[in-house]
């Protein structure tokens, strides 16, 4: 079970979570995965992109971040889509969020 978040909650939504994020880009079809920093300005979601999350943006700047559960959030993970662009001084991926759950842990809760 999904829980939508407005994104007008999202900055204290994200804070809660902490700074480290995976960042998922996709690029001839096959999923990248990094972790990353992220930080917010202005409404956007900014983190520091290396080569490959910088050529894979140029190409499908889709984008999903993702906060697993943890020992503090053991029920739901948070997953943001956006839209990502590259800052103007070319430091920074700026990430436009476009839609937030918190997404219910899936299948029975047991160890395979």
């Amino acid at each position: 079970m999904s829980i939508r978040v407005d994104l007008q909650d999202l900055p204290s939504v994200v804070a809660e979570r902490g700074l480290a994020a995976y960042l998922v880009t996709v690029r001839d079809d096959r999923p990248h995965v990094v972790m990353v920093q992220v930080g917010s300005r202005e409404g956007l979601l900014v983190v520091a992109p290396g080569r490959r999350t910088s050529a894979n943006i140029a190409d499908r700047p889709e984008v999903t971040l993702l906060w697993p559960v943890s020992v503090t959030h053991p029920n739901h993970s948070l997953l943001v889509d956006g839209r990502a662009a590259m800052s103007v001084d070319g430091e920074w991926l700026e990430i436009e969020p476009t839609s937030a759950v918190l997404h219910r842990v899936g299948g029975r809760r047991r160890q395979p």
